[in-house]
């Protein structure tokens, strides 16, 4: 045959506590775009109030959208999540489509943060680690000794998965109390600094110019709409399953609270960025934002640059000790979640048992190898055409949201659970909102995809449409 079955009885060890599990899902939402998306997106689209707006209303729909996961993982406690959902609900081909988007949504998360090392020690060590030979990919250069970093923390952290999902969970937990530790110390720093003032928050929104004409509800949508990358990592909860030694009952507040901190973040970070405005631009964050691309270092990271105007060289280390965190805690989360969504496809036979396969710690190592060979050959390809991927993979958080919200409904429905009914409804409407805004060109919104992701979407149908019927095909020969 050829998905052959692994003569084992090894299985996944229930050693994940309600702590481990929360520290996942957190780290998951929280990883180095926290640290750059004020400047980079928030405020340069919507400033500080329409930031605190849509990042509010994305967290409100989340809620909403985790409602309907805490039903559905009552139902189905299965590592595979979305992908057991879909496939339960509607049939092999929703539950391959489900999995074929979540995983690359998943997976470009993982040299994403890999690859942030990089640009964060340029950050703080200029060229440091920009030796060796080098080529451009899309007018981002890729050195060796960059690659050598990238790579080595996926390796370094494969091999810590290898240990067992108890070793890995209390090195997530640990590692969420260095970022949320450092952010709250640099935080505290401002309210007691004269550098941050609340003053320097006006305008409350971009200033609509002729070079801004986007309008106040265009501001709010246009940083609203990243809601499924800035919260994809709630949803690793229930690819945590079979390994939680907790009931399924904590399962809704250990989302929540992930999610309810992650919006808290994202919103702080943002509003501290913008308290904390060097003098060189008279207290004007729109100018300064403006003016961000020229700057080098640190300077060019708001919410580093924040840190150490208000805390010196101490809060520089500290703030670099939260990202760093996030980064690790991203990389760690998301080969978890990946891996162990590749394991339950395997299990049900969409994609060959080698990646069913469990090390004698209960681990699913060859999915985790196959992530962090996938992951470093993106690492590759440099951050400009990695980051044309993220955007593409966006849709898959929105697709798995979608078709969770819709499976609730559905079963609802039959058991007269008008409550989840109405909730799975308006959950699988505002994913899927947010996937066409993405995906559809709409006047007077500039958030839809680059043209360079739309061919990477279109390649990855692709793949998926071949890759399906060619296992269905040579499935049926080898039976």
């Amino acid at each position: 045959m050829l998905f052959f079955t692994f003569n084992d009885e090894r299985h996944l060890n229930r050693s994940l506590t309600t702590l481990n599990v929360w520290s996942l899902a957190f780290g998951c939402v929280i990883g180095w775009s926290a640290y750059v998306m004020p400047g980079t997106v928030f405020l340069s689209n919507a400033g500080p109030l329409g930031t605190l707006i849509a990042m509010e209303l994305a967290t409100l729909v989340m809620l909403i959208i985790a409602y309907n996961y805490s039903y559905m993982i009552k139902k189905f406690p299965l590592t595979g999540g979305e992908f057991i959902y879909a496939k339960m609900a509607f049939g092999e081909h929703h539950g391959f489509l489900c999995a074929w988007f979540l995983s690359l949504s998943y997976l470009s998360v993982i040299p994403l943060n890999a690859t942030a090392l990089n640009l964060l020690m340029r950050a703080m060590f200029g060229d440091a680690f920009q030796f060796g030979f080098h080529y451009t990919v899309a007018g981002y250069d890729v050195y060796l000794g960059e690659m050598l970093l990238a790579i080595g923390a996926l390796a370094i952290f494969f091999m810590i998965n290898s240990l067992g999902v108890h070793v890995t969970g209390n090195l997530q937990t640990f590692l969420v109390m260095i970022l949320l530790g450092g952010i709250f110390i640099v935080i505290g720093g401002a309210v007691l600094s004269p550098s941050a003032s609340f003053e320097n928050l006006h305008p409350m929104f971009h200033p609509v110019t002729s070079s801004f004409k986007n309008g106040i509800i265009a501001q709010i949508i246009a940083v609203y709409v990243t809601g499924p990358m800035s919260f994809v990592g709630f949803d690793t909860v229930p690819q945590m399953m079979e390994e939680s030694n907790f009931s399924s009952d904590r399962v809704k507040v250990v989302m929540d609270t992930s999610i309810i901190c992650g919006g808290f973040v994202y919103i702080a970070l943002t509003i501290f960025a913008c308290s904390v405005v060097p003098y060189v631009y008279n207290h004007s964050w729109p100018a300064y934002i403006a003016d961000l691309h020229n700057q080098t270092g640190t300077a060019g990271i708001v919410t580093l640059n924040a840190a150490h105007i208000v805390l010196g060289r101490a809060g520089l280390y500290t703030i670099f000790a939260s990202v760093v965190a996030a980064m690790l805690t991203g990389i760690i989360g998301f080969y978890m979640a990946t891996s162990r969504l590749l394991y339950s496809m395997s299990r049900d036979g969409l994609i060959p048992s080698w990646f069913s396969y469990l090390n004698k710690n209960g681990v699913p190592t060859h999915a985790g190898l196959f992530c962090m060979v996938g992951a470093g050959l993106i690492c590759l390809i440099g951050r400009a055409v990695m980051g044309w991927i993220f955007d593409m993979a966006s849709t898959g958080a929105a697709i798995g949201f979608a078709y969770t919200s819709i499976s609730a409904c559905k079963y609802a429905y039959k058991e007269g659970r008008t409550d989840i009914v109405i909730f799975g409804a308006l959950g699988f409407i505002l994913s899927l909102s947010m996937a066409v805004i993405l995906l559809v060109p709409i006047p007077g919104l500039n958030v839809s995809l680059r043209n360079e992701s739309y061919v990477l979407l279109v390649v990855w149908i692709t793949l998926g449409i071949i890759f399906y019927y060619v296992r269905r095909f040579l499935g049926k020969i080898f039976r």
